[in-house]
């Protein structure tokens, strides 16, 4: 697994795009974020809601450049299907990961922000 946190690509990418707006996006995508690595806590023995939560935290990770945090949100989307790894020790890495990129987020955010 690549150990890349964030893509500066994506995120120039998106700031170019959003221009004035990307501070929400930014922020946006924090609060999600947070409300689904609580979701998938709380889900953690619900192989079928983990599957469906990693399946949409995948998207929007992916989107926003958050390469790794991605690449764990599909592994659990895809062993949720088999249920027969230990999906708590990813639900604690994709934990773990998010505890990672949320401050760079959050320092990209203040580069933009007003």
């Amino acid at each position: 697994m690549v150990d890349i946190h964030l893509d500066p690509q994506v995120l120039s990418g998106l700031q170019e795009v959003m221009e004035g707006e990307y501070p929400k996006l930014l922020d946006t995508f924090l609060d999600d974020s947070q409300k689904r690595v609580e979701a998938l806590r709380k889900a953690r023995d619900d192989a079928q809601a983990l599957g469906r939560i990693a399946h949409s935290f995948k998207g929007s990770s992916g989107n926003l450049g958050a390469v790794r945090l991605a690449q764990l949100c599909q592994r659990l989307e895809a062993e949720s299907v088999e249920a027969a790894a230990d999906l708590g020790a990813l639900v604690d890495q994709i934990d773990r990961e998010f505890a990672v990129v949320r401050p760079m987020y959050e320092l990209e955010r203040q580069r933009f922000g007003v």
